[in-house]
């Protein structure tokens, strides 16, 4: 062998580091037993924070099964605690909050292309907007690489679900229970999964609609989740409520609980079982063809560890792994390879690690990478070889890992140029309201990308070997969190965004659009800058020359934008050219302490509205709630915007604003509201103009937010679309400045609005009324109080996720609210 053959000479630097978080000796012991469990249980459910962690942590740290949880949807069309982020961006979010969850409950994560498009009352609208079948292809195809021995779901397949998500969740995986076994339904899966027989299905009964439910029911199977892990050091359901709290962006914090508890399953499908879902089904290595060999030295190295010296046991686990390897190709080879291997590289303390210069590299790219290997333990380890095909490495050579020294190699690689962005695999192209558009079916089931880079470490123990496969990934020092880390991902070299997603124009007059270029890669760009615009719209200057040096450099460009005089809805995009190459995408990031950064790649688009849309007053307060871009849009139809922390809203201060808003929630999560309420009411008495968005009917933080009493319910309309009737069409807040009509309820997305008002004091007046096909009128949807001298307004109305869409009629609506009092009646 020799000793190295890089192209670039790497640099042999011994130092000591205290390396990646190691599972300790009594985790290593947790493994080792599961090593010896061959059981396998999916939950199945419809959104992020639907899944019971209780029972996924019990299958995955007790019963020491292969548990994973498939969600139908990424949770899109939720509300957002954290933030501002809504759609497809709060999809982003819930999908690595349920990544965190599973990170500390043991399971794996699958989803479907499902969209969670908002509420919905019924079954059959879900499966019309998704396209069941393409869903349930998604299922099945699940079903059948996973190979679940039990299948469980947290809804049943009917209205008690509460949900039509939920409901069609139970439905579509009562369907796939069969599907899933018949080799000519979905052949194409066939040929690469083969078909799959699920044991048994059961339902994991809700108190939500059997609350009489207990261990002594007839036909019910009860386990006692509350057990105790003295190995984790933690009850089962300690372990739940961690990871039940990831689900930050839904307000999903639990206590831990200790104690014994139970949970309940129905039976709906398959063998029925008496008092486990295991019953009957073989979890142990004789299952498999040729496994009872490997049943006996599991329970071997299991009997004699050493939790001091678990090094100790590398020699068994690579005859174990020997074992493995001579099995049958299958699911269960796969996942205990898998496994194994984990616990060799746990064993011997071994750090392996791949370090970029930069976080965002373009293809063809040139990036310093720095590999670390370090082996804690006193076994002989040899380093042979690092490949990556990303990088075009291979190299090979001996590097003898002693005993806790790090050997750090430092080299310089061009990244493929061949490769792909890494955008999220699933926002990758434009999709419809139910479905996303992806083009790769491989990629179906996937929670997320596979990591952008990857470094394989070819490793020697005695006359064993082994290849450990690593993403690069970045690390840096935050001076107060300490050591942080992201993946390295692949980016387009040039970035162009606009400061803007919206941009309303009242007028015929020209606007100033700024759009911002930031370089990704180490080369020149040189270039123009253009805009692309709608018939009769045009820019100035129509393009613009740049050049950015080097990477990291910014630079920002002003245009005027020049509208038609007619009204219209339509797309503004930016578009810079080099060398006869088109870049017209953002880069974008994501931040939130519980989950790694995310970066996304959006096009360099503005949603354009030109309204005939007059307004009245000028500074609003707002105060925040969960999360919106009220203030944002209010901003770019031509309002000031004060952003009020709670010690500014004074009397002094709110006389000076012409409207108060109050944020989505914040009578739910703003702790402080109950203290400032009765100055806003004595604004409202004096002439003030106070609007309160949708709030939830459970943990308001005060009750006393209205002038006259009323009544908060979970009535809503969840069709973008339905009817909406003006019930008093001359009423100032419908016809001044702006006559409303029906036709600016027409474009709206997603819904109309969510928990609206079912009971109110006759002083209030209702001035819309809507309802979703078949069901009565619904009222409450905007109302309206004289208090005083001013106006008061209550609206459930979704302006949060209408005003970010660029809808006319909401801005129009949303205008002639915060105008109350100020317009005046033009002269006939």
């Amino acid at each position: 062998m020799r000793r190295l053959l890089f192209s670039i000479p790497l640099l042999f630097v011994s130092f000591i580091s205290s390396g990646q978080q190691q599972p300790d000796a009594a985790q290593i012991k947790q493994k080792l037993k599961k090593l010896n469990v061959l059981g396998s249980v999916l939950y199945v459910a419809a959104h992020p924070d639907d899944e019971n962690t209780r029972v996924i942590s019990f299958m995955a740290n007790d019963k020491l099964m292969e548990t994973a949880y498939l969600a139908m949807t990424r949770g899109d069309g939720g509300q957002n605690l954290i933030g501002p982020e809504i759609r497809d961006l709060l999809g982003l979010i819930r999908t690595q909050e349920l990544l965190a969850a599973r990170r500390i409950d043991g399971g794996q994560q699958f989803f479907t292309r499902a969209i969670d498009f908002g509420f919905s009352k019924s079954a059959d609208e879900a499966f019309k907007i998704w396209n069941k079948d393409e869903i349930l292809s998604d299922v099945v195809k699940v079903f059948r690489q996973y190979q679940p021995d039990v299948i469980i779901t947290r809804f049943p397949p009917d209205a008690r679900a509460g949900h039509g998500h939920h409901t069609g969740s139970a439905m579509l995986a009562l369907e796939a229970f069969d599907i899933a076994a018949q080799s000519n339904v979905y052949p194409d899966q066939v040929k690469e999964f083969g078909t799959w027989q699920v044991k048994r299905l059961y339902t994991n009964t809700g108190r939500w609609w059997n609350n009489s439910i207990n261990e002594n029911t007839p036909g019910i199977v009860a386990l006692n989740v509350g057990t105790y892990n003295p190995l984790l050091g933690k009850s089962i359901t300690e372990i739940a409520a961690l990871s039940s709290s990831q689900h930050k962006s839904q307000g999903w914090g639990r206590p831990g609980q200790r104690g014994n508890d139970h949970e309940f399953f129905e039976y709906a499908k398959g063998e029925k079982a008496n008092k486990d879902l295991f019953e009957g089904i073989n979890t142990t290595w004789a299952r498999v063809k040729g496994g009872s060999k490997v049943q006996t030295v599991v329970t071997k190295a299991i009997q004699s560890f050493d939790d001091e010296h678990p090094e100790a046991s590398v020699p068994i686990l690579f005859q174990i792994r020997k074992e493995i390897l001579n099995l049958e190709n299958g699911v269960w080879k796969s996942r205990k390879l898998k496994e194994v291997e984990q616990l060799i590289q746990d064993c011997l303390g071994l750090h392996l690690e791949v370090k970029a210069s930069e976080y965002w590299i373009s293809p063809g790219e040139e990036i310093q990478i720095n590999v670390e290997a370090i082996n804690r333990s006193k076994v002989v380890v040899d380093l042979l070889q690092l490949k990556s095909q990303d990088l075009s490495m291979d190299s090979t050579f001996l590097l003898q890992m002693k005993d806790n020294v790090s050997n750090v190699l430092k080299s310089k690689k061009n990244l493929l140029a061949s490769k792909s962005y890494s955008d999220p695999y699933w926002l990758q192209k434009s999709h419809e309201p139910g479905i996303f558009n992806v083009t790769d079916k491989s990629l179906i089931g996937k929670s997320q990308n596979d990591p952008a880079v990857m470094m394989e470490f070819k490793i020697k123990v005695g006359e064993e070997s082994m290849v450990v496969i690593k993403p690069v990934i970045y690390k840096w020092t935050d001076p107060v969190k300490g050591e942080l880390w992201r993946p390295v991902e692949i980016v387009p070299p040039l970035s162009v965004d606009l400061a803007e997603n919206v941009l309303i124009f009242n007028d015929d007059q020209p606007r100033h659009v700024i759009v911002r270029m930031k370089s990704a890669s180490a080369n020149a760009m040189k270039g123009e800058l253009k805009l692309q615009l709608p018939t009769d719209w045009s820019s100035e200057p129509a393009t613009i020359p740049f050049e950015l040096k080097s990477r990291g450099e910014e630079m920002t460009f002003d245009f005027n934008i020049h509208p038609a005089k007619t009204e219209i809805t339509s797309v503004l995009r930016a578009v810079a050219e080099v060398n006869g190459k088109k870049y017209d995408r953002a880069i974008k990031t994501l931040a939130y302490d519980h989950i790694p950064t995310q970066t996304f790649l959006p096009p360099a688009e503005a949603k354009l509205a030109r309204i005939n849309l007059k307004k009245e007053g000028n500074l609003v307060g707002y105060i925040a709630g969960a999360g919106d871009e009220i203030p944002k849009a209010l901003r770019t139809i031509g309002y000031e915007v004060w952003e009020m922390k709670a010690e500014e809203i004074t009397q002094d201060n709110l006389k000076r604003v012409d409207a108060v808003v109050l944020g989505i929630r914040a009578l739910n999560v703003h702790e402080r509201i109950r203290y400032f309420m009765p100055a806003l009411m004595e604004y409202v008495r004096l002439g003030g103009t106070l609007v309160v968005q949708y709030n939830t009917d459970g943990r308001l933080q005060t009750s006393n937010f209205a002038p006259f009493p009323i009544t908060l319910s979970r009535d809503r309309v969840t069709d973008e679309n339905a009817g909406v009737r003006i019930l008093k069409p001359d009423h100032p807040l419908l016809s001044l400045p702006n006559k409303i009509s029906a036709r600016d309820f027409e474009g709206w997305v997603q819904e109309r609005g969510l928990y609206f008002p079912n009971k109110w004091d006759p002083n209030y007046e209702a001035l819309l009324s809507m309802n979703d096909n078949g069901e009565p009128a619904k009222d409450g949807g905007l109302l309206i109080a004289k208090y005083g001298e001013g106006h008061y307004v209550y609206t459930g109305l979704s302006f949060f996720r209408q005003l970010p869409e660029g809808v006319s009629g909401a801005y129009k609506l949303f205008t002639n609210i915060i105008s109350l009092g100020k317009a005046k009646k033009p002269k006939s």
